[in-house]
């Protein structure tokens, strides 16, 4: 058939439309053609070249496509660019992110949209319109910044899913606490129930908890904080924040379990000083071995360099 030319001139009284919702009733062609009739030139409004396919064309605006029917225009690359989440490793199958602080994971009940399970669908969605939705795997709480993997399809995400069930991944956090700890390295266990409050905290064994298990190694002490290597076993809500707490060292920021003690003068972020450093697994697919490190964000690095080093002796 050859390139065509076809003029659309929208009525003045018309409702606004996305650019790609319009060459599509206009063309029937499919989602994936029409994403990339915007990167090959081919859409036009008003005389200047259109390549944003939620551009909303106006009441009276004069658009002009030029493409060939025949051909399959594929999408141009785009470099990711989120304030949630930075990219890490990504493939067929799953994709690993940073997840930046002050971000749910998942809506809650009060139905909330900005998340990083949103902003990751998206993305998807934008590369693989029409593709499988994502599956959450496992969660990060909003004040925590780090690593996080999710499935691309409900398969791949049962997989993964069984590894965490079976203690398999390896995940790494770094935290602040407050005050110094006794012990260089340790192990905090016990079985985590949730409150009326909604808050998590240790129960006696058969009173409805589940088993929560948390290894540390102090990294660097201060003279009234601590900043410690976390490596969790299990994976409850709540876990490292309520395990440090009950031990009289809430993480520092902590707006929920021992709020007044992880309050800082050196720690004026609101957000948890708790970051997802290390998240290793098995690729549920290929079966290779995938390990991934995220250093923690500037202000660890500030706390650390202004704060005065504990002459305590480790023991």
């Amino acid at each position: 058939m050859g390139r065509i030319t076809k003029e659309i001139k929208i009525p003045q009284d018309s409702l606004e439309i996305r650019a790609d919702l319009l060459v599509q009733r206009e063309t029937s062609l499919s989602r994936s053609v029409i994403r990339g009739m915007f990167d090959h030139d081919c859409v036009s409004v008003d005389g200047l070249l259109c390549d944003d396919i939620g551009y909303l064309v106006q009441g009276g605006a004069f658009v002009v496509l030029k493409y060939d029917p025949e051909t399959r225009y594929k999408e141009k690359p785009r470099a990711h660019k989120s304030s949630i989440f930075d990219i890490i490793f990504e493939d067929d199958h799953l994709i690993v992110v940073n997840k930046q602080a002050g971000y749910l994971t998942v809506p809650t009940n009060a139905q909330e949209t900005n998340t990083l399970a949103d902003a990751v669908k998206s993305y998807v969605n934008r590369r693989q319109p029409r593709g499988p939705d994502i599956t959450v795997v496992h969660r990060l709480d909003r004040d925590t910044s780090g690593l996080l993997v999710f499935a691309k399809t409900a398969k791949v995400g049962f997989l993964i899913k069984d590894q965490f069930a079976d203690r398999k991944p390896e995940r790494v956090y770094v935290a602040i606490v407050s005050g110094r700890l006794q012990q260089s390295t340790g192990t905090m266990e016990s079985f985590l129930a949730t409150d009326k409050d909604l808050n998590q905290r240790s129960v006696e064994e058969g009173e409805g908890g589940k088993l929560a298990i948390t290894h540390y190694t102090v990294a660097q002490a201060f003279t009234d904080a601590t900043l410690v290597r976390v490596t969790l076993e299990t994976g409850r809500r709540n876990q490292i924040r309520v395990h440090f707490a009950e031990q009289g060292h809430p993480i520092l920021g902590d707006q929920r379990y021992e709020v007044e003690t992880a309050r800082h003068r050196l720690w004026p972020h609101r957000r948890l000083a708790l970051h997802a450093e290390v998240l290793g697994f098995r690729h549920p697919v290929t079966e290779k071995m995938l390990r991934f490190m995220v250093p923690p964000p500037k202000e660890f690095e500030k706390f650390c360099s202004t704060s005065k080093p504990s002459t305590q002796a480790k023991k």
